[in-house]
């Protein structure tokens, strides 16, 4: 899956919390949220738009996380399900080190040949 397909197909079902989602839809849109995020911090500064002086975060940048919050959760919950594991596993990325170690871990995985609880292969 290419950079612009991956991003038009999370964007196109930002909440859609069912399904799979392949490992490069999901990485394609790690990679787009991470260039939004540099972006809009270059024109918060730019423009001075930031909370505190010094401050790389401001009104862009914000208004840009809340918009890809939805959409990133819901490409995650689809990887997990991919990997044939609920979307709740998402939580253990709440404890602190050892948790967002074991998360990555579940998202770099091979997602499950052929068809799993979850739904069919997204690879056909």
């Amino acid at each position: 899956m290419s950079f612009g397909a991956a991003v038009k197909s999370v964007l196109s079902q930002y909440v859609g919390f069912t399904g799979r989602a392949r490992r490069s839809e999901y990485w394609w849109f790690v990679l787009f949220t991470v260039l939004v995020s540099i972006v809009a911090s270059v024109l918060d500064n730019a423009l001075g738009l930031t909370f505190v002086d010094g401050s790389s975060s401001g009104f862009i940048g914000l208004i840009a996380s809340l918009a890809l919050l939805l959409p990133s959760l819901a490409v995650a919950v689809r990887r997990l399900h991919d990997t044939d594991k609920t979307g709740w596993w998402l939580l253990i990325g709440l404890v602190p080190i050892v948790g967002a170690i074991v998360l990555i871990v579940f998202l770099v995985q091979d997602g499950t040949p052929g068809a799993n609880r979850f739904g069919p292969s997204p690879k056909h």
